[in-house]
């Protein structure tokens, strides 16, 4: 049984591996026609390391601006979807609350219906958020499985910490930030990674309420590239720039995935230590 279990991790880890990988060598392959970019088998290493489709990214405006965007995107996404799913989660966590009942069945009347993409592009357009960072900040700044999850780990804080701080004539607000919070950085920084993830790989929000190119985030301009395979402004700058290395559309792409992909990872290893905890605490306790 140990050894089925470990093929079958293996297994698994090679599934998740190995197309990152590939991107990965495909980027960092300059052999031309015989690069990796055009091999149809395993690919494992490059045949020619090169590092010229980075230096080409580089000299991408459109992928920068995009960089910046999505950046101004996830760090006001994260920041306020904390703060008010917190706000929110707090009074929630309380029993004695009254119509407690009641909010918790509003919230999850939310995550089982929604108005629809008409009804809300609609709605954007009359708030005037459209072509705004705040139209793809607002409309999910509180989602209903963060509040349920930040609620339940908060109940898991001892009440006795709270009758303390009360008896020293502390009020909700100063018990909230000066006790609850510092208390609860596991599911904080789960909450605050989910977010951000989502900022971070959403596109559709962005393509739908930004008519303005210079306002795009980059999964679009990942999109116009991967899937639409417009490469026109990659094109211009390789002229502009004089290069004299043979691209091919395969290697730009992966080049360009690298780019988006490379922060979310670089920022997992300092979240994960609260990820496990944070998601085990306020998922089985209420």
């Amino acid at each position: 049984m140990d050894v089925f279990l470990y093929i079958i991790a293996a297994a698994i880890m090679f599934a998740t591996i190995y197309p990152f990988w590939t991107q990965v060598v495909i980027s960092l392959d300059g052999a031309g026609a015989d690069s990796a970019a055009y091999s149809s088998g395993i690919i494992l290493l490059p045949q020619q390391l090169s590092f010229e489709s980075y230096k080409l990214a580089f000299e991408f405006d459109a992928l920068w601006q995009g960089y910046w965007n999505t950046l101004v995107r996830t760090c006001l996404g994260v920041a306020l979807s904390v703060l008010f799913t917190s706000l929110t989660a707090y009074p929630l966590s309380k029993k004695d609350l009254p119509w407690n009942r009641i909010f918790t069945g509003f919230i999850l009347f939310t995550m089982l219906f929604g108005g629809g993409t008409i009804p809300n592009y609609l709605l954007i357009k009359e708030l005037g958020l459209y072509n705004s960072v705040w139209a793809l900040v607002i409309p999910g700044m509180v989602g209903t499985f963060n509040v349920l999850i930040m609620r339940n780990f908060f109940r898991a804080v001892p009440e006795e910490l709270e009758e303390s701080a009360r008896v020293d004539g502390a009020g909700y607000l100063r018990i909230f930030t000066q006790i609850v919070l510092p208390l609860s950085k596991p599911v904080l920084a789960t909450v605050a990674l989910w977010v951000g993830v989502a900022h971070w790989n959403a596109w559709f929000d962005s393509m739908i309420y930004m008519s303005d190119p210079d306002k795009q985030v980059l999964q679009v301009v990942l999109r116009k590239i991967v899937i639409q395979n417009n490469m026109t402004d990659i094109n211009t700058v390789i002229q502009n720039i004089g290069s004299k290395t043979e691209f091919s559309g395969r290697r730009l792409q992966a080049t360009v995935i690298m780019f988006s992909i490379i922060p979310m990872i670089a920022v997992y290893p300092f979240i994960q230590k609260y990820f496990v905890k944070g998601v085990l605490v306020g998922a089985v306790k209420g």
